[in-house]
């Protein structure tokens, strides 16, 4: 017996990416931004979509002590309004503390 499987139709209707984060209770509110290599950017919430690209206005990137270490220093560099690009993001948490979700990828029990 033979496996046929009828190939995926690409023209049907796409399904809307939904989030798996919801920040709008942080919009207009001071976020810190980890990023992949290290770096390391606060600002104020503007807006964000789907894929957690992020816009922050008042912007300001933590440089790193040296390029050997991973550890940001004092030193420290406005960059204004910005957009952070999803993908390169590592952490994204308030500035003014943390606070306990729920587990998105957790299955309710049936």
């Amino acid at each position: 017996m033979t496996d046929v499987r009828k190939p995926q139709d690409k023209k049907g209707p796409h399904k809307k990416k939904e989030s798996i984060l919801d920040l709008a209770p942080y919009l207009e509110k001071r976020m810190r931004v980890k990023f992949n290599g290290g770096r390391e950017a606060s600002g104020v919430l503007k807006g964000y979509d789907a894929l957690l690209n992020l816009v922050l206005d008042g912007a300001t990137e933590y440089l790193k002590e040296t390029e050997e270490t991973i550890k940001t220093g004092r030193k420290t560099r406005q960059l204004g309004l910005v957009v952070c690009r999803g993908t390169n993001i590592v952490t994204i948490c308030p500035q003014d503390g943390i606070q306990q979700i729920a587990n998105p990828f957790l299955q309710p029990d049936q």
